[in-house]
């Protein structure tokens, strides 16, 4: 971003709310109530956590065990792809329109479904309205890969937006180191981190990412109880309706490490903060990871963004002779 793109001083919003888990019609009322709210805040960007369309299945084992799967496990996946949503499709329009609506950049986690595979996804919007692109998950976290499959190079942008050049990690992602210098070569100033870890420990590994990064992170997470999940949900934490299954943890943190906002824990809660990208000159003056503090003479990262496809047709050399057999061109 040159200097006459550097842009004034702006607010984001991070959302640490509660979903309706699995349900898509409130879940997406919630959406909108919450982007209200933030931009009620002056905000411009609006930070989801991960999963929040189509729901983190928190303490959920899917009937599976090493060598079977349970016709229980097997009917509670069906039923976790039938919330899940279709990328483009119906949901990423409402979303599209809600970011219209309220004029905001919007990024978002939902469970995308793609055939018979699910992956855990983040969604980026424009203030049009616009559907900027989306980011799959690298690679779920243990369990997680019982039910999401592996995103790939593809689906790693840096968004050069009116705010600033916009990406998102999610969740443990945010511990490959080589993931992180890919996003620090592309230049990214809004490093946006949606999580499902709820550890105090969380708050340190992001002001880690700012400082490392000279870059403003927004972590986001999800405040949930057992109540918040229908009655029929099988769960590992029990069927106490005010047992805590995930804490939160958000925060904004600055270029230099400096927590803006939170961290936040046992409440919904929407954080605010100051963004101003002169900060990240200010930081890169003395460290610049892929910049002058790189050593590429000693140490080099190759990064592959082709679609790794599972199949791939290669067309046929030939031609079907009119008269009933082939021939070779």
């Amino acid at each position: 971003m040159n200097e006459s793109n550097i842009v004034a001083p702006w607010t984001a919003s991070v959302i640490q709310g509660t979903p309706i888990p699995f349900d898509l019609c409130r879940t997406l009322a919630k959406v909108e109530d919450l982007v209200a709210s933030a931009v009620s805040r002056g905000a411009r960007l609006v930070v989801f956590p991960e999963a929040f369309v189509g729901g983190y299945p928190k303490g959920h084992v899917f009937g599976s065990h090493v060598g079977g799967r349970s016709d229980e496990g097997r009917d509670a996946y069906r039923e976790y792809w039938e919330a899940a949503i279709d990328v483009p499709g119906p949901c990423v329009d409402e979303l599209a329109a809600i970011a219209a609506g309220y004029g905001v950049h919007m990024v978002i986690g939902v469970i995308e479904r793609d055939a018979g595979t699910l992956y855990c996804c983040v969604l980026f919007f424009g203030p049009s309205g616009s559907f900027l692109g989306k980011h799959r998950k690298l690679m779920p976290t243990g369990a997680e890969r019982l039910v999401w499959g592996y995103g790939d190079g593809s689906t790693m942008p840096v968004l050069d937006t009116a705010l600033g050049k916009l990406g998102a990690v999610i969740c443990w992602e945010n511990y490959m180191p080589m993931m992180r210098t890919a996003m620090y070569a592309k230049g990214i100033q809004i490093y946006c981190a949606p999580t499902a870890d709820s550890r105090p420990t969380w708050g340190a590994s992001m002001q880690h990412i700012a400082i490392e990064g000279r870059c403003y992170v927004l972590a986001s997470n999800q405040f949930l109880r057992r109540g918040d999940f229908p009655d029929s949900y099988v769960s590992s934490f029990g069927d106490d309706p005010d047992v805590v299954v995930q804490a939160g943890g958000s925060c904004i943190v600055d270029p230099f490490g400096r927590m803006l906002a939170g961290p936040a824990f046992g409440e919904e809660v929407i954080l605010t903060a100051e963004i101003d990208l002169r900060n990240i000159a200010r930081g890169k003056f003395d460290f610049d990871v892929t910049g002058h503090y790189s050593r590429p003479d000693i140490f080099r990262l190759t990064v592959d963004e082709r679609r790794q496809a599972p199949v791939s047709v290669i067309p046929s050399t030939c031609q079907h002779d009119v008269n009933g057999g082939d021939r070779h061109k």
